[in-house]
């Protein structure tokens, strides 16, 4: 049987966190890459991208976890405590972790990723207008810059394509402007729609 339909076959066609059964997707738990049975979960489009971190966090959506967090599946409990724990400044999401218990094998598991150590608050890429940047969007400059260590001068209002995010510097992208890639910051862009 494919994985696919193993997994919305164990899942019963629903989310297996907010049993949702809209815009199902498999997600697979960091920091494995290989989706397999075991470290692949069936969620709906919300969970998946504040499971991903591509949307904010919105604490009231969890409330169901306190349920959630007593499933069979090892994957969808380590999912819950891993949620649980981004969002433990929130009154009933500590009471859940303090009642939760996971095997140390399981236990483990969840804190591969070190997720637990931070708060649920995620930062993303902002143009100076506060519009998010995703990788390979195109940006105008709001302001000329001179590039530091070259001679090139980037002028107001040079488009810059296909932009990459910096991994860890949420006010920095890069892009290439006449074939030199440089670092821009993001408060002196502003997407390009």
């Amino acid at each position: 049987m494919k994985l696919e339909n193993q997994l919305f076959e164990r899942a019963g066609n629903k989310c297996e966190l907010s049993q949702a059964t809209d815009n199902l997707t498999l997600y697979t738990l960091p920091p494995d890459l290989q989706a397999t049975a075991e470290n692949t979960i069936v969620v709906c489009q919300k969970c998946a991208d504040q499971l991903n971190k591509t949307t904010q966090l919105e604490a009231e959506y969890w409330k169901f976890l306190p349920d959630t967090m007593w499933s069979e599946v090892p994957a969808v409990q380590v999912a819950a405590w891993r949620m649980l724990n981004r969002l433990k400044n929130e009154g009933w999401a500590s009471d859940a972790l303090d009642i939760l218990y996971l095997d140390d094998e399981t236990l483990e598991w969840a804190k591969q990723t070190g997720d637990h150590e931070n708060d649920g608050y995620v930062e993303f890429h902002l143009d100076s207008i506060g519009q998010q940047l995703f990788e390979g969007d195109s940006v105008v400059l709001t302001k000329t810059l001179d590039v530091k260590g070259s001679s090139i001068r980037a002028t107001l209002g040079t488009v810059v394509k296909n932009i990459r995010l910096v991994f860890d510097n949420t006010e920095q992208i890069e892009g290439k402007i006449d074939g030199q890639t440089i670092v821009i910051l993001t408060k002196y862009l502003r997407k390009q729609n």
